[in-house]
């Protein structure tokens, strides 16, 4: 059932028609959390910046088949975690044109790092910076679902079961697979936390 509510839905609903402004103020609002959702699902910046304005383009190129049955962000997320999907999968055919993806030149520079408000981290500087590269490397190790489902328990407007109708699971399942992630980077990140005060 939509959410009549969703203020997002009546810009798309705007979009529909051909309205640019609309369509501005969604890529505005929403450019941001989907690039971190993107960089953190396949860890390359020129890569997560081809997939983020693509689903921006399908979203525009979409906008005559748009209907209000979901959320606009389930819809959104739903893109770009196909297009994600399409991405490792053509990674996995052409392995040696990703042999570089994480650019360890790049290591000691800031690049794209952003704010994690649902992620408390250790106010030592050095400390902050080992612990958020461990997360980010339990992440990725983390099976699709499962990293996808807890990124996007990150993302304030994003329900379980919005998650669920991204992932395509029941919402116990996702629940399910939101648990054991959580579970599979506590015990990966046991070592390099000092107290349980912490939350994924």
């Amino acid at each position: 059932m939509p959410d009549q509510a969703d203020p997002d839905a009546v810009l798309m609903l705007r979009v529909k028609r051909g309205d640019r402004a609309a369509f501005a103020e969604l890529v505005e609002k929403y450019k941001q959390p989907l690039f971190n959702f993107v960089f953190r699902t396949l860890r390359d910046e020129t890569e997560t910046e081809d997939v983020a304005q693509n689903t921006f383009l399908q979203v525009w190129k979409s906008r005559a088949r748009y209907e209000r049955t979901a959320k606009f962000s389930t819809w959104l997320f739903t893109i770009a975690r196909n297009l994600c999907l399409n991405e490792i999968r053509r990674r996995s055919r052409h392995p040696a044109e990703s042999l570089e993806e994480t650019h360890p030149e790049h290591d000691d520079q800031p690049s794209r790092q952003y704010e994690d408000k649902k992620i408390f981290l250790p106010t030592q500087n050095v400390l902050h910076s080992e612990l958020a590269k461990k997360i980010e490397e339990a992440l990725a190790e983390l099976p699709e679902n499962q990293r996808t489902a807890i990124l996007l328990c990150r993302q304030d407007e994003v329900s379980y079961e919005e998650i669920a109708e991204i992932l395509g699971c029941s919402l116990s399942a996702t629940k399910s697979i939101i648990h054991r992630g959580r579970e599979t980077l506590k015990e990966k990140l046991k070592p390099y936390l000092q107290t349980g005060d912490w939350d994924i």
